[in-house]
């Protein structure tokens, strides 16, 4: 009893100490050391002191309920799930847990197999279940505070501990010891501490405001654009976007030593066509932001910080972009990415942005290709850029997301006789870390030529504009780079019809409306504004306003109605077709189907049940072990890469006798087209799943 009085007096304490090991707890979960965590801890003292604050305030309710016991257990439980959940997905992932990901809670099931095996699902459920009873247990028979409860004075309490912290927050942003702007979310929780980064996530979102926020100003706004010349609607050429994998200039790095040049192609292409620094928002990850402004003209920079668009607002509306704008003139669109198509979400995030048509590295036929770390390798991408282009009369304009560049880089040497070798780092796995990536790039550089010499011949006009989307995940400080700039890439804008030279840098924001100004379209409201308002008074102000106008505001500039419908975006360019099924062996029952556009995504499935499923080529595919019957009902689907491997499209269905060459129920050849269009179901080659995947990045995730 003596114990408890005391306890009681210095309850406060308690708490903020208790806090304190609560959070270096959390912290060593989601660095996955308890040195690291010990080492940010001394490192930066003010950043913990403040997260464990911010946990010490949460802990305040207690103070408002007789049973604290259990609140006290609640609250400490509540936050140490966040700990783990942080530590399990960056221990899949390298981007951690934030805000948007809170959605995937509801998933329930889907989202703990995602993330863990099969025994790791049922000791998390049994630790859930274990949790639940002893919370229920302390809420009916847990001590309570004995005296009574002076609700008043413990509210006051309560109110006066969270408005010191608002202070205590206000003041550490002015003074630098946290931030409000993430060009790196990984980083940004390894700097700014997990509790105040998720909580930064979840709060801060979207647009504010702006104060002057008006009809009346947005039309102030839009007369700015009045000088600008009509369209030229008669010169359309191909617009094409290569956005290359954490693609920069190694040689810009001040203490590598690299053997020979690991981007000739690039950097020959920099001095012939125009070209220049490329600004991008984040470094070393975030691929899907660079790429959002890049498609929407719309800049990061006034959005919450460490925000997706893709896993926010892109989720609940459409957004004026270059396809929507281009679309208007004309222009085919297609999205084309060698990775899966639910990376980042695109798969429902892409038809918000006006694609027509995306082809992820489930519908190539090469997606097998893959480097040493697994990623399908850029040089599969000419052809899928060719297809775009091929497959449509009209002016295209194709955007191109490459993934080969992707990190974490190997601190072991993986390539036995490297083309390139690097030395001047300070560690023998940092050079090969270096090694590695330049010869990676090396590659890419080779893509980029194989591309250009084959667009130089194109029959059409083509501008292809390249970059990268951000700094590998090395490290690099500002005093490591000869440029002393992270947030910075290079770009070219190449072309085949001897465009004017410009040397010029850009923000990724303000490329398309570059472009579309160079061949003479002014159009959409953001890119006709980059190309009246830049380098003016102001530019950067009324940009926000803007923004905020056409995302979140009352959308005066489209008279209060958005005019940008989803699109109904197909997967892949050309359908994939069942034709005709050859016996290969009746003793085990092997069988050869037969039709067009198969790739290793590719899966048959009969009367609905899937089958186990060999690609051999764009033409035909193997199953062994299941006997065919004349009424069986075949399909192929392309199935998603990522862990759901969701069915995305299919063939159409087909029965058995009318596939087999001597079927005795196969007509002949006059009747056969009438027979599968009377008697076979006409599914067309359309999305199966309407319900996309979360978004997620996968294991290794950190674009």
């Amino acid at each position: 009893m003596k114990l408890y009085k005391i306890c009681n007096k210095i309850s406060l304490l308690l708490h903020a100490l208790c806090s304190a090991a609560g959070y270096f707890l959390i912290e060593a979960i989601s660095r996955h050391s308890f040195t690291d965590a010990w080492t940010y801890m001394t490192g930066k003292p003010l950043v913990f002191a403040y997260n464990a604050g911010l946990i010490f305030t949460t802990s305040l309710i207690v103070y408002l309920f007789r049973r604290r016991t259990f609140w006290r257990v609640l609250v400490s439980i509540f936050w140490l799930l966040l700990g783990i959940i942080n530590g399990v997905i960056l221990a899949n992932r390298v981007t951690p847990f934030t805000g948007p990901d809170l959605h995937l809670l509801t998933d329930g099931m889907a989202v703990l197999n995602k993330y863990l095996p099969s025994w790791g699902v049922v000791v998390a459920l049994i630790v859930l279940g274990v949790l639940v009873l002893i919370l229920l247990s302390l809420l009916v028979k847990g001590p309570k505070y004995q005296r009574k409860v002076k609700f008043r004075y413990d509210l006051l309490l309560v109110v006066v501990g969270i408005a010191a912290f608002v202070g205590i927050t206000q003041l550490a942003l002015e003074k630098r010891v946290l931030s409000n702007y993430f060009g790196n979310i990984a980083f940004a929780y390894e700097d700014y501490g997990y509790p105040y980064c998720l909580g930064v996530t979840i709060f801060n979102t979207g647009i504010s405001c702006p104060r002057d926020y008006s009809e009346e100003e947005i039309e102030r706004i839009e007369k700015t654009e009045d000088n600008l010349p009509a369209t030229n609607e008669k010169n359309q050429p191909n617009i094409l976007f290569l956005q290359l994998e954490s693609f920069f200039d190694p040689t810009l790095v001040n203490y590598l030593k690299i053997s020979e040049d690991p981007i000739p192609t690039f950097r020959k292409l920099m001095k012939e066509y125009s070209s220049g620094y490329y600004k991008v928002p984040a470094v070393g990850a975030g691929t899907a932001n660079t790429e959002f402004e890049s498609i929407t003209g719309m800049s990061l920079h006034y959005f919450g910080p460490g925000e997706y668009p893709y896993k926010s607002i892109l989720k609940e509306t459409t957004c004026e972009s270059a396809p929507y704008v281009l679309k208007n003139l004309g222009y085919s669109t297609h999205a084309v990415h060698n990775n899966e198509a639910n990376f980042y979400g695109r798969r429902s995030i892409f038809p918000n942005l006006g694609f027509d048509t995306f082809t992820s590295a489930e519908y190539m036929a090469e997606e097998n290709d893959k480097n040493p770390l697994g990623w399908t390798k850029d040089e599969v991408l000419t052809d899928e850029i060719i297809k775009c282009l091929d497959s449509t009369e009209g002016p295209d304009y194709v955007y191109t997301i490459s993934t080969q560049g992707h990190g974490a880089y190997p601190e072991e040497q993986l390539i036995d006789d490297p083309e390139i070798t690097v030395t001047g780092a300070a560690t023998e796995a940092q050079n090969n870390q270096w090694e590695y990536y330049c010869n990676e790039i090396h590659e890419m550089d080779n893509f980029v030529k194989e591309l250009t010499d084959a667009l130089a011949d194109y029959p059409e006009d083509v501008i292809l504009v390249m970059y990268g989307d951000h700094l590998p995940t090395m490290g690099l400080t500002v005093e490591d780079l000869k440029n002393k700039y992270l947030f910075q890439t290079e770009y070219v804008m190449w072309d085949n019809f001897g465009m004017e030279k410009k040397k010029v840098n850009l923000s990724a924001y303000q490329m398309a409306a570059e472009v579309m100004d160079r061949v003479g379209i002014h159009e959409g409201n953001v890119f006709k504004y980059h190309q009246a308002r830049r380098n003016t008074k102001n530019y950067q102000v009324d940009l926000e306003t803007l923004q905020y106008d056409l995302l979140y505001g009352k959308q005066y500039t489209y008279d209060g109605e958005n005019p940008f419908e989803r699109t109904k975006m197909r997967m892949g360019i050309y359908d994939t077709t069942l034709d005709s099924i050859q016996v290969v062996s009746e003793t085990d029952h092997t069988y050869y189907i037969q039709g067009t556009n198969f790739t290793p995504s590719s899966q048959v499935k009969i009367n609905g049940e899937w089958y186990d499923t060999v690609y051999v080529n764009p033409t035909k595919l193997i199953i062994t072990g299941k006997e065919l019957y004349d009424f069986d009902r075949l399909s192929v689907v392309q199935r998603s890469n990522s862990s759901t491997r969701k069915a995305m499209t299919k063939s159409h269905d087909r029965a058995v006798y009318a596939l087999l060459a001597d079927s005795k129920w196969k007509l002949d050849s006059e009747k056969s087209s009438s027979d599968t269009g009377s008697m076979e179901e006409t599914d067309t080659a359309s999305e199966m799943e309407s319900t996309e995947d979360s978004g997620e990045e996968n294991s290794t995730d950190n674009q």
